[in-house]
């Protein structure tokens, strides 16, 4: 019966009291292994201390490999109590024996200081490459499996050596999501979704960015999926003449807009300043607004200004951009802006532009600055997204959860992929889909202010939308992901 080794984070014999009497009672554990980052003296009786160099480096995953004996490994990662349901231990080794899966982990519940909410978690596929995928607390390994997946470890990580490992083992065994509620943990990080969304591009974290997008390359490159830079000798992306089609105006910028009466002339009033060397115009596409944004577009008397009415039940944001490239009076360049966001200055359009000609590229994407509703900036700054690189950019593409803005696209090559018809995650495959042949040009100075406030789309999601949305932009990279496949094998 005692099938599983558990290893567990240690401070001190109080921290981890509750959670070694608790897995002690259980009959299935055999081992209790107390991961420490320096030696100790009050070490429980029966359990056995390893000092590790951090949570999720190489080596301690190599150090949890080699003591593993048992037919399972659990792996906490919280210093708070855990609680596991009744049986539930007994749960995961039934499920694990049957699907043969060399992972599982389950929902669960989020202890709160004002209650216990349900914490569910979404399904793990191939296209699950994001380093901050939410699989809970518990990480339930068949044995073999993880050590398997550890001797093909060829990387020495501080911090992406469980990501790597988890990489690794999805090449040889299935990761399986129990949808069931098996444990309670203390819930550490309570900050608002809107808040926690820019952490992966927080300048302070980018040696741990630089280590994942590594974990990730080698992934691409052994799945089959990465896309090299250069190709016998020459660049591996289509080269443009920006010849296609004629245009009435060089540039269009695209604000989608549904009740914004408090930012939307902002954002326009950002783009009319706009100073360049060439035409261009302004389409706003209104999406059933009712509290006074239709009217406050409507006052603006400028030729340039574009107002598209659509009131569609069926259509996201995805769809609206798509009304906007297919319109008559696109320009051959589309420049995006969204409706609570501004133009950093008058020289961003032409900024915007000229990078496509420079750098020859089907898609631009600029650095903004992060403000609060009144312009003022707040952390983390300047987002300038170095992973855009032109060696490994759409690579790493695959990875992160976001591309930047301000994006600008060439309108022909817009016109010919298509963008979903969703409201989130539409720009990301749009990005991955043109990533896949053409390069993704940049520019690093601050042109765009972004700014986030209570009415931001995705200041306060909760757990079920946020949900949603990571399981859609997961099936995106899946869809990449096999497309690149069969592309390399092309």
């Amino acid at each position: 019966m005692k099938r599983i080794d558990c290893f567990i984070p240690y401070v001190d014999a109080t921290q981890a009291r509750a959670t070694i009497e608790a897995l002690r009672a259980e009959v299935e554990v055999n081992n209790i292994y107390l991961l420490s980052s320096t030696p100790a003296d009050d070490v429980p009786q029966g359990c056995c201390l390893l000092v590790i160099s951090g949570a999720t480096s190489s080596a301690t995953m190599r150090v949890i490999a080699g003591h593993a004996v048992s037919d399972y490994a659990l792996l906490y990662s919280k210093h708070d109590t855990l609680k596991m349901a009744p049986f539930a231990l007994e749960r995961f080794v039934s499920l694990a024996d049957d699907t043969g899966a060399g992972m599982l982990y389950a929902d669960h519940y989020n202890v709160t200081d004002s209650g216990a909410v349900k914490a569910p978690v979404i399904d793990y596929q191939r296209g699950s490459l994001r380093d901050d995928f939410d699989f809970g607390s518990v990480l339930f390994f068949n044995t073999a499996a993880l050590q398997a997946a550890v001797a093909a470890m060829k990387a020495d990580y501080e911090f992406a050596g469980l990501y790597d490992l988890r990489l690794k083992l999805s090449q040889r065994s299935e990761i399986v999501h129990i949808n069931e509620f098996l444990y309670s943990d203390v819930e550490q990080d309570t900050r608002k979704s809107g808040e926690k969304i820019f952490d992966y591009v927080d300048p302070r974290n980018r040696g741990r960015q630089i280590e994942m997008e590594a974990a990730c390359t080698e992934h691409l490159k052994e799945v089959g999926a990465w896309l090299a830079p250069e190709r016998d000798g020459r660049p591996n992306f289509r080269h443009i003449e920006f010849d296609r089609g004629d245009f009435a105006v060089e540039a269009t910028v695209m604000i989608p807009v549904r009740n914004r009466i408090r930012t939307i002339r902002d954002a326009i009033g950002s783009v009319l300043k706009q100073q360049t060397t060439f035409k261009f115009n302004l389409m706003v596409v209104d999406n059933f607004s009712t509290d006074g944004t239709r009217e406050a577009i409507a006052e603006y008397d400028d030729p340039r200004l574009i107002h598209i009415i659509a009131d569609y039940y069926d259509m996201g944001i995805g769809g609206y951009w798509n009304l906007a490239a297919h319109h008559e009076l696109a320009g051959k360049f589309i420049v995006q802006l969204d409706s609570d966001d501004m133009y950093a200055d008058e020289h961003t359009l032409q900024t915007m532009v000229d990078a496509f000609y420079e750098q020859n590229v089907a898609m631009v994407v600029g650095t903004y600055q992060m403000t609060d509703i009144k312009l003022n900036p707040i952390p983390p700054g300047i987002i300038d997204h170095r992973e855009w690189t032109p060696e490994n950019g759409r690579n790493n593409a695959l990875r992160i959860n976001g591309l930047g803005a301000p994006r600008a696209f060439y309108t022909p090559v817009l016109r010919d992929i298509k963008i979903p018809n969703t409201s989130y995650g539409e720009d990301y495959a749009l990005g991955l889909n043109i990533s896949r042949h053409y390069q993704i040009g940049r520019v690093y100075t601050p042109v765009y202010l972004c700014r986030r406030w209570d009415d931001n789309s995705d200041a306060a999601l909760d757990v079920e939308k946020m949900n949603r949305n990571n399981l859609y932009k997961d099936r995106i990279r899946t869809w990449e992901l096999q497309a690149r496949i069969a592309l390399n094998k092309q």
